[in-house]
Formats: C-alpha cells, structure tokens, sequence
C-alpha cells in the first residue's frame, strides 16, 4: 500500500518509513528540501521504497493534493521539537506554526483529493492534559490549560478538519519517547555518564514514555485497525514517577542518581519549559489496551535492558 509521511525525517518518521519500505510498501515522505511537487527516490531503500516529495505546509492544500491522492494513509509528524531551546515568544509562535500550518494543509489536501486516504494519523501530544496530579489520565479525560494544552488543543482540531464519510482520523497523544540512539533519552544519559545523575523537582511527578519500537508498533496497528477514530494515547501502560524513572536509568547504566534538580534551578535555566518538566501526567493507553494491542515494552526496566542489555 501507498503511505505518505509528513516529517518523516526524524527520530520517529526515519524509522517508521524504513520499516514499511522493507516491508514493500510504497512510502512517499513530504519534504521541504525539495521544490513542491518534485519527487526522489531514496537509493538504497528498494522499490517501491522511499519516495521523498516537496511540499509546503503554508496552510494551503497547493500540490500536497496529488502527493496524497490514492494513499491508504497520511501520517503527520511535522513539527519543531518543544525541547530544542527557551520558549521565548518568537519560539513558542515557531512551535505552534510548524504544526497547525503543516496539519492544516494536509487536512486540506485530504478534503481536496478525488480518492483520499481512509486514514489520517495526526501527531498531538500528552502535553494536552496539562500539568496534573497523580489521577491516571484516559482519552476521555479533559484538556488542561497552559501553552502545551492549548497549542495541542488547536493541533487536534485542525486533523479533525480531514474527517469525512471515508476518512478517520486518529490523534496520536505521544509521551516521550524513548530509544538509546536519540530523543530525549540521549539528554537525559548525559549526566548518569558523568555520575551525575538527577531526579527533576521533587521526582514525584509521573513521566508518560513509550518504547520508540511501541509506538513504530502502535502507528502501523492504527493504520490496520480501522474500528478506531479519535483519540488515542500513545504511551506505555505503566507510567513511573521522575525519581522511579531516573533510578530505572541509573540501574541501565550502573550509576547512581542521587542529585536532585531543584525546581528554581529548572525555571531559571529552562524559563517557561520548566513548568512541563516539573509537573507530569499519569496518561494511560486506555483506549489501545481495550482494542488488544500488544506492548513489547510495558515497564521501564524491561525497555531499558531493551536497550542496553548487560553493558552501558
């Protein structure tokens, strides 16, 4: 079948689109690096493989229509990463543009196509919860406030722009994400190294995560699994406090993680993005454990001898 990911470059949709391209499938990865319309094939990948195509995300549907008309899916990835710098004003607007322009033109281009894709996974995020207690959080709970929650909010409600009598689409409410060879997991190693290694405000607040190879899992299930629309939270089914999580690392790498970042310390480095580190959610795959879906990776400590074994 013909997949088409936007933001398929990165930490997740690198490996996403190799793994369908082995598995034979036609994957066609909008790109800016190319003028739009103009496509290449990616060398190595075999055919039909990997298929890099221009596209816009201006908020217009422009060529993006043809580059998804026939496709059995559109998944979109597209977005500036929230933990690359302070949410200084000009940054926060930077966060929010990459991802409702880009949703939006392939939410235009799927209402546009004369045979458009029976799915639509859009890339949200946990942070729609906002900063909450230790109450387990489900698809059906309430969005929280602040800029995380109401960027989110705003994301979602330009996927739902593509539903239609044919088109589901899927919200994707990611947690971090983790994977020895990048993402955030590769920050947070950084300290453990040097024997440093530290537990975040008080550690009590829950960290939503899920194994990288769970949710490569979880969005090729979706695209199988055509009962389910609306939300859905991709995140492992056993959330663990930021002092669990850390002592989980620590064990990983055999080294200690006793020194606590204090919350003021936080906000005077992170400014603004503090607050979504400090504060957490217990987000829970209410809606993915109901419907059968299998994770590899369920625990911490089971995802990190995943991925580092016996050896640091």
């Amino acid at each position: 079948m013909r997949l088409v990911v936007a933001g398929g470059s990165g930490f997740l949709g690198a490996p996403l689109c190799e793994w369908w391209a082995e598995d034979g499938h036609d994957v066609r990865l909008l790109t800016r690096a190319l003028p739009p319309g103009e496509s290449r094939h990616d060398s190595g990948t075999g055919v039909p493989g990997v298929t890099r195509v221009g596209w816009r995300p201006d908020g217009s549907a422009g060529q993006t229509t043809a580059a998804i008309d026939g496709a059995a899916a559109v998944i979109n990835l597209a977005g500036e990463s929230v933990a690359d710098g302070r949410w200084t004003p000009a940054r926060k607007q930077a966060l929010r543009d990459s991802r409702i322009l880009s949703t939006r033109t392939l939410a235009a281009a799927i209402k546009s196509s004369a045979n458009p894709p029976r799915t639509f996974i859009s890339s949200s995020a946990v942070g729609y919860y906002g900063a909450r207690d230790s109450t387990p959080l489900t698809e059906a709970s309430p969005p929280g406030s602040g800029f995380l929650a109401e960027m989110c909010i705003a994301w979602e409600a330009e996927a739902q722009r593509a539903a239609g009598p044919t088109v589901r689409v899927i919200l994707l409410r990611t947690g971090i994400v983790l994977e020895r060879g990048g993402g955030a997991l590769a920050k947070m190693m950084r300290p453990f190294r040097l024997f440093a290694g530290f537990t975040l405000g008080s550690g009590r607040q829950y960290v939503p995560w899920i194994h990288r190879l769970d949710w490569m899992e979880m969005v090729r299930w979706l695209v199988d699994t055509p009962e389910i629309a609306g939300a859905v939270n991709a995140t492992a089914p056993h959330p663990v406090t930021n002092a669990e999580f850390a002592h989980a690392l620590g064990r990983a790498l055999h080294r200690p993680a006793f020194i606590p970042a204090p919350a003021f310390a936080l906000r005077l480095v992170l400014g603004e993005m503090a607050g979504s580190i400090i504060t957490g959610q217990r987000v829970m795959p209410a809606r993915a454990l109901s419907a059968g879906f299998h994770f590899r990776y369920p625990e911490i400590d089971i995802a990190f001898r995943g991925m580092f074994g016996d050896h640091s």
